[in-house]
């Protein structure tokens, strides 16, 4: 017989610039993670004893935010000493990958509760701090065909024909909606970040920008030009013959936001939940993770949500709701060519570009806002991908229970 791997909750923090002197600033990366497992404790009067493990994605696992912090945050929450954790790093896919992963011990009978997500507090450990032989070792980038992010964003939007203007419309587009949203109340999961004293530090997301304007973003530079000057689009050229120059669109109006966060979601099988009362929110049917070509790096989200189609019996057509993660335009752009679902259906209430990107947490974050979007249009099916580091990708189906 098997174990069904059940939602019993889902929760984030707003999202808040990563920046010094900015909004979470103050909080430290181990008190943000820890934050939210305090509120998904008191939001289900849960018994935190019964669980078993603590998964935090994390993709720059040093210094403020080294050392296990799925254990760390369960021990500064207050949680008792029998509950263990650490962190994984799967680049972006961090997040969601911890999900999985606690899905996975669930269903294997591992453990009958886990709480998974990540934290990121970019303000405190920036991109990049912790190196990367990949990265910066030149031998190494070189015979693996390294190419920064923002570079590989804009080959896509390149060998697809995506103009400029096409990716600042799709940003002034996911600005619109962020902003709709959180107008509207629609994001249920967001929990607020609270001091020592239980004061409110932030409790809605600061990083959208509801006066975005065409205009607005016309104005900013692109990013990743001088990048490219430097031997980069030479690289994506040799590996991509069919391009002759690098159309470099992308800028800081129409890519993922640097920005503090944390998620966290509560998963266990049926038994657990009646004896402590919960009532479950959904069940992950399916988790799949795929690796494509890795120069360009960013084309995995439509190649995941093939397999995990696949693994669940189910068609594009099943899926009534997608988050994918807007690392940059160019990225949910391919994504929605490739699998022809239509924008009416992707990220209905904005994403990164409008809300940003705490690179570990995002994908924790994906699943509450799925989640609630099911269950306020009453759907069924939601999927979740992300592209990651390296040409990988992941993708998880939840379906909403009523």
């Amino acid at each position: 017989m098997t174990t069904d791997a059940l939602i019993y909750d889902a929760i984030r923090t707003p999202r808040a610039k990563g920046k010094a002197n900015e909004a979470l600033d103050e909080v430290k990366p181990v008190e943000l993670a820890a934050g939210v497992l305090r509120s998904i404790e008191q939001r289900n009067d849960l018994n935190v004893s019964k669980v078993g493990d603590v998964i935090l994605g994390c993709t720059g696992p040093f210094a403020e935010q080294g050392g296990a912090i799925g254990k760390t945050a369960a021990m500064m929450a207050g949680w008792p000493d029998s509950v263990s954790g650490f962190q994984l790093d799967r680049y972006c896919g961090s997040g969601l990958e911890a999900v999985n992963l606690a899905a996975m011990k669930v269903i294997a009978g591992v453990e009958d509760l886990v709480v998974a997500g990540g934290v990121e507090s970019m303000s405190h450990v920036a991109i990049g701090s912790g190196g990367s032989a990949w990265v910066s070792d030149p031998q190494i980038n070189i015979k693996t065909n390294y190419l920064p992010q923002g570079i590989g964003a804009d080959l896509i939007a390149t060998l697809d024909g995506y103009s400029r203007a096409d990716v600042d419309n799709f940003a002034l587009q996911s600005q619109q909606r962020a902003s709709a949203a959180q107008k509207a109340g629609y994001f249920k999961s967001v929990v607020p970040v609270l001091d020592m004293h239980g004061r409110t530090i932030l409790s809605e997301d600061s990083f959208i920008k509801p006066d975005t304007t065409l205009e607005v973003l016309g104005k900013l530079k692109p990013a990743f030009e001088k990048m490219g000057d430097m031997g980069f689009d030479a690289m994506a050229m040799t590996r991509y013959p069919q391009v002759s120059n690098i159309n470099h669109v992308h800028t800081p109006g129409n890519s993922s936001g640097i920005v503090d966060g944390a998620s966290a979601v509560l998963i266990g099988n049926e038994a657990v939940g009646k004896e402590l009362g919960l009532k479950a929110r959904g069940r992950i049917v399916a988790m799949a993770n795929v690796s494509t070509e890795p120069m360009i790096m960013l084309t995995g989200p439509a190649p995941a949500t093939f397999k995990v189609l696949k693994k669940a019996g189910l068609t594009i057509d099943d899926i009534d709701l997608f988050e994918v993660n807007e690392a940059f335009a160019s990225v949910v752009m391919r994504f929605m060519k490739e699998t022809g679902v239509p924008a009416e259906k992707v990220n209905v209430n904005g994403g990164a570009i409008a809300m940003g990107h705490p690179l570990g947490a995002t994908g924790g974050m994906l699943v509450g806002t799925v989640l609630d979007e099911l269950e306020r249009r009453n759907k069924r099916y939601g999927l979740c991908t992300l592209c990651i580091g390296a040409g990988m990708g992941v993708a998880t189906i939840i379906e909403r229970i009523s």
